[in-house]
């Protein structure tokens, strides 16, 4: 798949595809996932998903780019003037310890798809990228709280790879694990470092 490929608009047969391979990935598992599970998931044959994909991972790679993008959407939602306040409603959003069923699917993919990153390279791009573009709006916030004297005059780059290891890690312990309270601890541990360490004159 092309640069080019990848952003185009999804026609509606494409993003039944996408819904179903969705579906069949949350049943089965990335390993076990395979076309025919995909097509029982559409109601179609094979040959109609062979249409638009070449492979499966042809179809994987865009179902992860389809949901990167919707990650990325979600991320530019919701900001507040004040600069720790949009911290704080950027790590709840990504660290609710119950969240609604669409966002916890969203992320099991996610976390699914982060595992084959290892050996696959298109896999890892997408990673990066996401990584990337979480890491840009966090020190954005982090910088422009610096500059309206809101925050301390930390290192903007450090923090946001603190924060970001921090989010990753919560995120994954909530997808893989029924440690609820791991969560809950990881989400008011990056609040009240915002509060104690970050916020100027902060007691």
């Amino acid at each position: 798949m092309t640069s080019d490929q990848s952003e185009h608009t999804l026609s509606d047969t494409e993003e039944n595809i996408m819904e179903a391979t969705h579906t069949a990935l949350l049943k089965h598992g990335y390993a076990d996932l395979s076309i025919a599970r995909i097509g029982d998931e559409l109601d179609r044959s094979k040959s109609s998903i062979y249409h638009y994909y070449e492979s499966k991972d042809d179809l994987l790679i865009t179902l992860l780019e389809f949901t990167v993008n919707k990650f990325e959407s979600a991320l530019d939602a919701e900001r507040s003037q004040n600069p720790a306040e949009t911290l704080k409603q950027l790590i709840a959003k990504l660290l609710v310890p119950d969240p609604p069923e669409d966002d916890y699917q969203f992320q099991t993919v996610l976390v699914g798809f982060r595992s084959q990153a290892v050996t696959n390279s298109r896999i890892r791009a997408q990673f990066t990228r996401v990584d990337e573009r979480l890491a840009d709006t966090i020190r954005e916030i982090l910088e422009r709280g610096i500059a309206e004297n809101v925050f301390e005059d930390v290192n903007a780059s450090e923090v946001t790879e603190y924060i970001l290891a921090t989010i990753n890690g919560g995120i994954y312990t909530r997808v893989t694990t029924d440690r609820v309270d791991a969560v809950t601890a990881t989400h008011s541990m990056l609040v009240s470092y915002i509060d104690s360490e970050l916020i100027q004159d902060a007691v």
